[in-house]
């Protein structure tokens, strides 16, 4: 089904957008057919239980097949999946939520809260950059809150490898309002003039460079105010142009879909879907979600972070799982991929040279190599420091 603006325009205009054809997109169903390894489809969204996938992604065929799946909703489908347990056990989740309460109540006193790019500020609560501060202040917790393969195996699935993890808590108190429909970074970003100057092949690129995550600290029912989505509307191609206009964001407000998620669930959707977080209606409940913005090796991330000083905070924690083997294989892996760097470039190709191929080594590739050889801290730090170095202009 291609309701697609035609091929040929060169650069997209609010002014041009069709809602007709908007419309003819979001009408679509998602049909069993097309995700096989899905528990169940509630409005248009597959839902997976990690309980069951969790063990096929230890098998490189059967996790491909499965990565394979999810980047087709993404891409081409709904636009949105929700992995049911993706925490086997949330301790690590409730560890986390204790630390970012902790961060929160600081941050207040220095600050008065951080702003919300789609919301109005005192209805929530923000921590920019929780990837880097959930390390500095408790390491031991963040190994295991991202020793996951499932969220890991969601980010490969759109991105490939070497993905650059960041993430922002969001924290929704009772009575707090739903965000206006909107889409992500990078030109969901971009005013409304400078979106309109990039050529409609980007329009079409962005989305492939960011993915969207979101980790539920707490049970979130409807009437906590979970994420507003609108399955297909990724698939209009001017949506970044669209996105602003009243009538499309009426029409968003009157088709969207919310799905209650359990602590541990993780959602993943393509930024270009059109979506919200809701309004909490609730007496009670402080909705709790840890953002993930994940962005792919060749695009910009969002967020700067440092992840040479979060590699070394983190690798004694790493070292001592791998001696004592509490964490496997492909848990650690999930951990470093959501630390350390993972792409060779840009660097100081004087100063580092590709050895054994193509590219330098990266931190990630250093991190595993470390634990395989059994370095300690010091030796770690230090190889750390020299990559800086080589790296610098």
């Amino acid at each position: 089904m291609n309701h697609h603006i035609e091929t040929d325009v060169g650069y997209f205009d609010s002014a041009a957008c069709d809602l007709d054809a908007f419309t003819a997109i979001i009408d679509q169903t998602a049909t069993p057919s097309t995700v096989p390894n899905a528990d169940d489809i509630q409005k248009n969204v597959p839902i997976y239980d990690m309980s069951k996938l969790r063990p096929l992604l230890e098998e490189k065929e059967q996790r491909r097949t499965i990565m394979a799946e999810w980047a087709r909703v993404l891409q081409a489908g709904a636009g949105v999946l929700v992995l049911r347990g993706a925490y086997a056990d949330t301790t690590a989740i409730d560890d986390a939520t204790a630390i970012f309460e902790q961060i929160i109540a600081t941050e207040k006193l220095a600050s008065g809260g951080g702003g919300d790019h789609f919301a109005a500020s005192g209805s929530n609560d923000r921590i920019w950059n929780s990837l880097q501060k959930l390390c500095e202040e408790a390491p031991d917790v963040f190994l295991r809150y991202f020793a996951n393969t499932s969220i890991a195996a969601a980010c490969e699935a759109w991105l490939g490898p070497n993905y650059q993890m960041t993430a922002q808590i969001n924290l929704v108190h009772p009575g707090g309002a739903a965000q206006q429909a909107h889409r992500d970074y990078h030109l969901g970003f971009q005013t409304a003039d400078i979106s309109a100057q990039y050529p409609a092949h980007v329009h079409d690129l962005s989305p492939a460079l960011t993915l969207q995550g979101a980790v539920a600290h707490c049970d979130m029912p409807i009437e906590s105010g979970p994420t507003k989505l609108l399955p297909f509307s990724q698939l209009y191609r001017a949506g970044y142009a669209a996105w602003r206009r009243d009538d499309f964001r009426a029409l968003f407000e009157e088709r969207c879909i919310q799905l209650p998620l359990a602590k541990g669930d993780a959602l993943f959707f393509n930024p270009a879907l059109f979506h919200a977080a809701g309004a909490n209606s609730s007496s009670d409940i402080h909705r709790m979600a840890n953002l993930l913005q994940v962005s792919s090796a060749f695009g910009r991330a969002m967020e700067t972070v440092d992840r040479e000083k979060m590699c070394k905070l983190l690798y004694p924690h790493a070292l001592a799982a791998h001696q004592n083997s509490t964490l496997g294989a492909s848990d650690l892996k999930a951990a470093i991929a959501a630390s350390a760097e993972g792409y060779s470039f840009p660097t100081n190709l004087d100063r580092d040279p590709p050895k054994g191929g193509l590219a330098p080594e990266t931190q990630q590739a250093l991190f595993a190599r470390a634990l395989a050889e059994g370095l300690d801290l010091q030796e770690f730090g230090a190889i750390l420091n020299e990559m800086r170095v080589k790296q610098l202009a």
